[in-house]
Order: structure tokens, then sequence, then C-alpha cells
């Protein structure tokens, strides 16, 4: 039993307060985020055992994980691949061997013919009949019968050096503490919620997914979709939305400078413009509008497909600040993107008079200092770069507006960095995020529900679809030549080598190899070659000769994935897409079909193909929607990828799926805000209880 504690609540009494756990076991259970008595609670199973029931052993077939119940006939050591100790045991509806590698002479002595035995274990399919390799056993005395276990047996997620055993018996030490004093495990939803959601209570909830009865509903728990585990999923889901909506509300709090709609910059760049904005792009723009003229912080999340026009979107608010006499930052996650940005935005801008500043990195010595100087000194009006942005060095006069690319690749840490340089005159810059990754709604709206959600959900008129084929690296010769045929047509192409087992240097050597053979082959064609370890410089004569016509093949590493805009190239060749995600292959399928001619996109795998990768494939054959594209990769990938969130450290979810548990997410939106509005001291106490420490974390 639990040693005398003071405190009544199981979230403040350490681990340490049960019997076996010393300061060596505390410490291996703080690896699964295991400190309280609470924690330990909510460490749910992954699965379960049946061992409530003796299963006649004639009715057993190949991968059952049962108990049986018999007498041992015959134990001998057989020699094979591997010595073995061979047990039939059977029950007088049939019979099963128990196969044991490893053995003792004692243990050999002990399994004599007409010993009972008890096993669990899995039924396997043998060389001449059903047997089960080391199984747990224990000797049945005849005149004794042993009770089966009352309820399902659970296995819950383990670490080095600590055992099932171990985790099972401190499970049972707070079990049986709160059976003694329900309060311990405090209701932190109230009763009004708890009743319009139909939600049942939280210690039978717990309980029940700890000690589930021998009738309970297996398919359900292994899925994760039990009333019990749903229970607790609506309060983790919950906890984080009200963790974002707390900080929206905070954010609101501060302030901003606001910056007037209408100004000349703007205007005059829209009628400089050679193309008309869409409709959704208009829509856009008058939300950014809207949010830049309000004394507080815009918080805005700006989705569009590839090629939907999201950067002259940005532009625009960029204007709306810079006219208003503030300073802008655009970050990109990478040099060759920011370039891209640098140069759209020179063309756009530099005929209204305002000169964008370039800041990466690579920039070194007294051009570095040159750049950092006009930027404190308010001269420069737009810093484009990337992450070298938000190093210490940089100081800006007055920044009024971050605009962030692809935000899903900076941590988070790196954004709010970038954030805080303008905190220096009392008021925060406004935000504008753009991802070319589109989040399925519902995902978007739970993730980020900090921030304000803009879409520009159509492509610009002339903008064909691209067809896509699928085809086997062993039709190679085919496919040489129908790049051969585009180029001959006038047209350029893109071949594009994807990552070798993460290493950069083999990726880079694929591509060299991959260009010296294209070289060869299409001796006609001037080929060109962009990849991580080109020098700046080079990469960017490349580029340039691409952009201009003077290279008819660029050959690239997924360096091109984003920000590359060439009109005239119109075939695409991805090499073992098979490695890459299908948000990943959608943005490189973007570089084509940017211009009026059809355009193509050949995904040339490495035969043979698993199940999961032909489908993922065959998705980015049928459809060019990315985001359709989105909510397939969020099924088959999980939220993790998709957002980015395996390097930022967001919405780190214990119990809740937000994949498997996307139908309640509209709910959990409703009682978020019943509850600020009804309990505000409550949605703290339950933003405590599952976010802890992390409950900063949106603070960007």
């Amino acid at each position: 039993m639990i040693k005398d504690s003071s405190s009544k609540s199981l979230a403040e009494q350490p681990v340490t307060l049960l019997k076996g756990v010393g300061a060596r076991n505390a410490e291996k259970l703080t690896r699964l985020g295991i400190h309280t008595l609470q924690d330990l609670l909510f460490h749910l199973p992954l699965r379960y055992q049946d061992r409530t029931r003796v299963q006649p052993i004639g009715s057993l077939r190949h991968g059952d994980q049962v108990v049986i119940e018999g007498d041992v006939d015959l134990a001998e050591i057989k020699f094979g691949r591997r010595r073995s100790l061979m047990v039939y045991l059977s029950d007088g509806t049939g019979g099963i061997y128990l196969r044991f590698f490893y053995f003792s002479n004692a243990q050999r002595q002990a399994l004599g013919r007409g010993v009972r035995l008890r096993c669990f274990g899995e039924v396997r399919n043998g060389p001449n009949s059903l047997e089960m390799v080391h199984p747990e056993y224990q000797r049945i005395d005849p005149g004794e019968p042993l009770a089966v276990e009352a309820s399902l047996t659970p296995v819950y997620p383990t670490t080095e050096g600590v055992h099932q055993l171990t985790l099972r018996g401190l499970m049972q030490q707070v079990l049986a503490c709160l059976e003694q004093e329900p309060e311990g495990l405090r209701e932190l939803l109230p009763q009004a919620l708890l009743g319009r959601f139909r939600l049942p209570d939280l210690v039978r909830a717990v309980s029940y997914l700890h000690s589930p009865p021998p009738d309970a509903d297996q398919r359900q728990l292994m899925a994760g979709t039990h009333p019990a585990q749903q229970r607790l999923t609506f309060e983790e889901l919950l906890a984080h939305q009200i963790s974002l909506r707390k900080l929206r509300a905070q954010h609101q709090r501060i302030r901003a400078t606001a910056f007037p709609a209408d100004n000349s910059l703007k205007q005059g760049l829209l009628e400089r413009l050679p193309f008309q904005l869409t409709p959704a792009q208009l829509s856009v723009v008058e939300e950014i509008e809207r949010s830049l003229a309000r004394p507080r912080p815009m918080q805005r999340l700006v989705q569009g497909d590839v090629g939907s026009g999201k950067t002259v979107v940005s532009a625009l608010a960029a204007l709306q600040a810079i006219g208003a006499g503030s300073q802008v930052a655009l970050m990109a996650p990478t040099e060759l993107l920011a370039e891209q940005h640098l140069r759209n935005f020179s063309q756009w801008l530099q005929p209204l008079g305002v000169e964008p500043v370039w800041l990466t990195g690579r920039k070194k010595g007294r051009a570095r200092e040159a750049v950092l100087e006009r930027i404190a000194a308010g001269q420069a009006q737009l810093a484009v770069g990337t992450h070298a942005l938000f190093q210490d060095d940089v100081v800006f006069d007055d920044l009024g507006l971050v605009i962030i690319d692809e935000q899903h690749r900076f941590g988070v840490h790196q954004r709010l960095a970038l954030r805080e340089k303008g905190g220096g005159k009392g008021a925060m810059p406004h935000q504008l995020i753009m991802t070319a990754t589109p989040i399925p709604r519902t995902l978007a709206m739970t993730a980020y529900a900090d921030l304000d959600l803009s879409v520009i959900d159509a492509l610009p008129p002339g903008r064909k679809p691209v067809t896509t084929a699928v085809i086997s690296g062993r039709r190679r010769d085919e496919v040489v030549a129908r790049v051969r045929a585009a180029c001959a047509e006038g047209r350029q192409a893109y071949w594009v080598c994807t990552l070798i087992e993460e290493s950069e240097a083999l990726q880079c050597q694929a591509a060299e190899e991959t260009e010296r053979l294209l070289a060869e082959t299409l001796t006609e064609l001037r080929v060109g070659l962009v990849h991580g370890r080109v020098k700046q410089e080079e990469k960017e004569q490349v580029m340039q000769r691409f952009q201009s016509g003077e290279l008819d093949l660029l050959v690239a590493t997924t360096v091109i994935e984003v920000g590359v805009d060439v009109a005239n190239a119109s075939l695409m060749i991805i090499e073992n897409p098979e490695r890459l995600g299908l948000a990943q292959l959608h943005q490189l399928r973007g570089r084509v079909g940017r211009g009026s001619a059809k355009s193509h996109c050949v995904l040339m795998y490495h035969p043979p193909l698993s199940a999961n990768a032909r489908e993922r494939l065959a998705i980015l054959r049928e459809t060019g929607d990315g985001f359709v594209i989105a909510q397939k990769d969020l099924e088959m990938r999980g939220p993790g990828e998709v957002l980015g969130t395996r390097q930022t450290g967001e919405m780190q979810l214990h119990i809740a799926d937000l994949v498997r548990d996307q139908g309640m997410l509209d709910e959990v939106r409703q009682a978020a805000e019943m509850m600020l509005r009804t309990d505000p001291q409550g949605a703290d106490r339950l933003v405590g209880r599952w976010l802890g420490e992390r409950a900063d974390y949106g603070k960007v």
C-alpha cells in the first residue's frame, strides 16, 4: 500500500510514496513522464491480454494469445539448428508443444510427465503442430484449483528497467487508494458540461481502463474508441484548446501599432502588377488589412496550395506596414526560398522606392555589418532572410510586421525570437504566417487555435493541372527519352534526386552522378546541377541560367522543393518518390505547371513498392488538390509529421490522436468556450493537469 501521505490530491503525491519505488525506480518512471500518482493513472495500457478464462487446447488457432491448462505427456531436448526443450501438454481436447530455447537442468526435471501446468502465451504454427515459445507458466496442485484473472490484463508502454509486472503492481496500489478516496482524482469538468457532452465519470473511466471486465469490448479498447478512453481524450483535447485560447486572449491584450488600410504604396503595386488578383487572394488581402489596422497584434496563418499566389498577398501586407513608417522582416527556411522572395519583392517594390535588404548566415564581415547598421537605423524598410534574422546581433529600429514562410519548418523558439525583436518600443509586431502545405481545417483549428486562419482556395486563371504518372525505375530509358522530347519542343525539365538515408553527402553524390549520366546521354541538352553543397554564388548562377532559359535540364536535390518559379518548365522527374511524404511530393510537383503549357510529373520509383508507398503514389496520380492530399497525408502519417511538430514540440498529445479523434473537435471547441465563460479557474486547473509547464508552447 501507499506510504502515509498528508495530501489527498494524487496530482500532488510523488510516485516515491508507492511501495517499491525508491530514487532509482522513480528516475526510470520519469522517462515515461510519470512523476506523480496522477501521472501513473493517466499512463494508459497499449493493449490487453485476456487471462480471464482457460481455453481448451483443441480450440486453439495460430495467433491466439490465451491461457491453457493441461498435463505434461513428454519433455525432451531436441537438437536442430538450435537446441530446445520441447514439452508436450494435453488436456483431453488436444495437445500443444511448449518450446524453450533457454532452460536449465532443474527446469527440465521439474517439467516431468504428469505435472499439471497453467500457461499463457501466443499460439504459433510449429514444424509439426501448434506450439508456444517461452510461455509464462506455473505448476498447479491437482487438489487446489487455481483462480483465473478477474479482469483483462493491461500491457503498458514501458522503458528499460521497468517491467510490466512492476507497472501493474504500482497501478494496483494507486487504484486501491483511488477506491478508498475517489476525490484524490479530482473531477475538473463542470456537471453541466459532463451532461451536455454525455461524458462518463472520470474515476470510473480511469479504473475501467486499468482493469477492464472480461466482457469488455476489446476491439474498441484496441482502437482507442471505448467511451472510457474517449472521456480522457476529450479532457486532454479540451485542455489544449483552452490553453491556446487563453494564449490568444493574452495576446489580444498586448499593444501593436495600427497600420491604416489605404496607402499609395499598396495602390502603386496593384497598378503595376502584370496580372489581376483572384477573388480568393482579394478576400485574404481584405482580412489582413482589417487585422493590421487594429492596435492588437495580428496572428494570422495564410494557407494556400502551391502556386495560389501567397507571395503577392504578403507583399501587400508588407507595404501596409512600410507605408505607415514601420519595418518588415520576411523569414524563409532555406536560402533558395529566401532568394526567390528577395527577387520577387525587389521586382515589385523597387519601382515604389522600397529597397529590400538581404541577410543569411553566409553574409559575413563588412557586408553583414552594413546591412545590420541599416536595419538598426530604420533605413532598411524590409529585411529578407533565413533564420539569421533572429540572431542576437540583428536589432530592428521599429519592427512592425513579421512574415514567416513555411512556418512549420521553424522551431517555436526561433519564431518567438524574431517576434520579440519588435518589442523594443513597447509594441509587439504583427505576425503573418504562410504555408503551402495545406493543413486540414479540423487540425488547423485545433493545433492553431491561437491564430486567425485565412485560406487562398483557388489557383490563378491559366494554371494548368499537372498530369502525374507513376513509373518503375526499370523504364528509365523511356523517361530519359521523354525529357529529350520535351526539351526538343523548347520546354525545360527538372530531374529531382531524393534523400538517401538522411545523408546530405550521399544525396549530393547521387545528384552529381545523375547529372553526369544524363549529360552523357542527352548530349544535345544543356544540363545544370544544384544541391546542398554547391556554393551559394554557383547555385544562384545555375538557377538564374535555368530561369532565363540558358539551361534545358536542371538536376537537383529537394532544395528546389519551394520557391523556384520557372514558367517554361513543364516536366519534372522525381526519382525514388517513395522516400518522401505526400505533402513534399506535392510541393515539388508544384514547380511545374506554372506557365500555359501542359505539364507532367513522372514519379519514378525503385521496385518493389510497399503497399503504403503504392497507396501514397496513387493519391498523387489521382488528385492535384493540396487539401485532399493534406488530409490523406494526415491519415497516413499522423499530425506530428504534417504539422512538423516532431521538430517544434507543439501539441504533444498523451492520449488523444488528432486523426482518430477529429470527429469530436467541434464539441471540444464548444466545451472550451463554455468552460472559459462559466468556470475559468477550473479551466486553469485542467490546463495544469494536462500540459503543466508546457502550457506556454504556443506563445508564438
